[in-house]
């Protein structure tokens, strides 16, 4: 007789345990096509920059947006609380480790200044750049409307685990049916990983999904709460969610991987198993256009009782258009994105990164250590 189970496991994936298999035909990469849409907003590169401090402010934000990407600004940050965020910034870089959680947990508690928020969003729409702004849902209700008063393209909700329903004795939760009615911008909703959760955000109303729980460099949660879904199959449960929608109803929502992206094979990967974009943070901060002086930090990393995050120092390496178009002497993929995708969507045959969602992928455990005896004892000496 078997024994019966407590509860069945599946089997998940992140970015070193697959493939992406070449198509039957090619294509020249500068034919391919990589724009993203989202409401009438048309990105010709399908890269977010992470609503980190540590890496966009609105001089961030305008350049990624003349280079065809968005930054997203968080305005729970400390661009809406402090009239000198640079001085700020300049603190958190010089900490010591020891020191530095302390540091951003009494540096987020000065209150959100709404001036500040308008002053944010107008310097960048002035610069005639998208302005995507970022909001947790605790603060969303009251700060959207100032945001998109001032000239906001896209609100994106974000927290560590987002779902459409909210249990809570203490306060009324976020509705985001409710918030989607009140704003006249698209609104963009994460962070999740699973099929169900996805489905009822999308029945909500949003217009894209930030999937992805704890990969992130300078994130903890998993180590703090045991929480998350390797980044493959939760890109793949939530752009299935996706398509049951779109059938459902005939509305697309972009699906964006956020979080865990360290090189151009992890990017290339993130569109292969369904994304419509992806977001990026540590690679973004090693700009030298960054805002952390070489140092990254999450959202919630500051939180009061438990923080989930550490900074982390990753340097300044390369001017933010030759990590995302090169050129680059770089032979580990960490510079020039946009180029290994233009590269692996020509081998797959993939026009577009619709076409791209349906190249077909394998499970290869050994994809990065196969023949790679020399660089592997090369890397081992150094």
């Amino acid at each position: 007789m078997a024994t019966p189970k407590f509860k069945e496991m599946e089997r998940a994936y992140g970015f070193d345990e697959v493939a992406i298999v070449p198509g039957d035909v090619t294509v020249n990469p500068d034919q391919t096509d990589t724009s993203f849409y989202v409401g009438n907003i048309t990105l010709k590169i399908p890269i977010f920059a992470s609503a980190m401090d540590g890496v966009v402010d609105p001089k961030m934000a305008i350049e990624l947006s003349k280079l065809g990407c968005l930054g997203v600004l968080n305005l729970d940050g400390v661009w809406s609380r402090y009239e000198n965020a640079d001085e700020i910034l300049t603190q958190i870089a010089n900490a010591s480790d020891k020191d530095v959680t302390a540091l951003l947990q009494k540096i987020y508690t000065s209150p959100i200044k709404e001036n500040l928020i308008g002053k944010c969003v107008e310097t960048i729409k002035k610069a005639g750049a998208v302005c995507a702004v970022s909001l947790i849902p605790a603060t969303a209700k009251k700060l959207a409307p100032i945001a998109q008063e001032a000239g906001a393209d896209i609100l994106v909700i974000q927290s560590t685990v987002t779902t459409a329903r909210h249990i809570s004795k203490s306060y009324h939760g976020l509705v985001f049916s409710e918030l989607i009615q009140s704003v006249k911008m698209p609104v963009i909703v994460g962070n999740t990983v699973s099929y169900s959760a996805s489905l009822e955000l999308m029945r909500a109303g949003i217009d894209g999904l930030l999937v992805g729980i704890g990969p992130g460099a300078a994130c903890t949660t998993r180590e703090v709460l045991g929480i998350g879904v390797p980044q493959v199959t939760a890109t793949i449960n939530c752009a299935a969610a996706r398509n049951a929608y779109h059938k459902e109803t005939g509305k697309y929502v972009n699906i964006i991987t956020d979080g865990g992206i360290r090189i151009g094979s992890d990017l290339t990967k993130c569109f292969a198993s369904g994304a419509d974009a992806v977001m990026i943070g540590s690679p973004m901060a090693q700009a030298f256009e960054a805002p952390g002086k070489g140092c990254h930090w999450g959202m919630a990393n500051p939180h009061p009782e438990l923080p989930r995050g550490t900074r982390i120092r990753v340097g300044t390496k390369a001017s933010l258009k030759q990590i995302l178009f090169g050129p680059t002497s770089v032979t580990n993929g960490s510079e020039n994105f946009v180029g290994a995708l233009r590269t692996a969507m020509g081998v797959c045959g993939a026009m577009t990164i619709k076409d791209m969602q349906k190249a077909k992928m394998v499970i290869a455990p050994s994809i990065k250590t196969e023949g790679k005896y020399f660089q592997a004892m090369q890397a081992f000496s150094v």
